[in-house]
Order: structure tokens, then sequence, then C-alpha cells
């Protein structure tokens, strides 16, 4: 029997369409590798800073992200030092002198001595506050850094994005 030209296409596509479809994978592992390594350059730009769940730090539009440095958290209870506890707030409170003794120690054991680094060392501290601590007890904070040979304080504050107005 003669089969229409219609029917023979049909038989066709039928045909074309029974085969099995493949995946070029070639061109999907260029693709991932071209991700892993921009994940790999761009990762390194983040510095995270230690989260603590008793200190909710004030909120600020700095421009600049945090640098490496050395982390006291001053909590409601206690003052910590890279995660270690060092002094809790209740003895600061009852002591009246301007710098906290137990605080400056273990600022001084984090870097060695002046006179091993050759020289005078630029040290640099990240102060981690809760945002309803007082003031006077921050400054006594702020000075023991500085007693303990700190130049640079720096603290810690949550990143707050200010919408630019458009000019009319």
């Amino acid at each position: 029997m003669k089969q229409s030209r219609r029917a023979k296409r049909m038989q066709r596509h039928h045909r074309r369409n029974a085969r099995r479809a493949s995946i070029n994978l070639v061109s999907l592992m260029d693709i991932f590798t071209i991700l892993v390594f921009f994940l790999l350059v761009n990762s390194g730009d983040v510095q995270v800073l230690p989260s603590a769940k008793g200190v909710a730090l004030p909120d600020s539009v700095a421009e600049r992200p945090p640098r490496e440095t050395v982390v006291v958290m001053v909590d409601g209870q206690t003052i910590r030092v890279q995660g270690r506890p060092v002094v809790a707030l209740a003895q600061i409170r009852q002591d009246g002198s301007a710098t906290i003794g137990p605080l400056k120690a273990a600022l001084v054991a984090q870097w060695p001595s002046p006179g091993a680094a050759g020289g005078r060392v630029r040290r640099s501290v990240t102060i981690m506050a809760d945002r309803a601590l007082p003031y006077r007890l921050l400054k006594r904070v702020m000075s023991t850094c500085g007693e303990a040979e700190f130049s640079d304080i720096y603290l810690a504050v949550n990143r707050q994005v200010v919408a630019k107005e458009a000019a009319l």
C-alpha cells in the first residue's frame, strides 16, 4: 500500500522524536567552573565579626568595612576578649579605677611585647558593646584598651543602608 506524503512525514517525525535526548555536559561544567572561581575570588572580601545573642549593636551608616582585629565583646554580664570571658561587670562596677585590670592583662596577652616585634607596632581592637551599655563603662573599656597600647580602637555597629535621594 502506498503511503501519502502526510503519512510519510508523520512517520519521519515520530522516528526523529523517538530518540532519547542527551545533555551536553561540557558546557555545563564550564559554567560551574567559572562560578566556582568567581565565588573563590570574592569570598575573601568579607570579614565577619563573632555574633553574640546578648549584644545589640547600634546602627550606623559606616562606609568602611571592618578589619581583622582583636575583638572585645561587652554584653550585659561579662567582658570577653576573643570570645573568652575575662571579667564580670558586677566586679567592675564595684571598682572605682579608670582602667579595668583583668581586661588590660588579657589584651596585653594577645600581642607580643613591643621589643619582640622590633619597634612600635600599631595594634587594633574592635569593641562590640551593647547599645544599652552606659557610656561610663564604655569609656573605661576604651581607656583600658589605650593603656594596653592599642592605638586603633574601633566600635562595631550594624551597617544601615541609606537610600540616596534622587536630585530634583
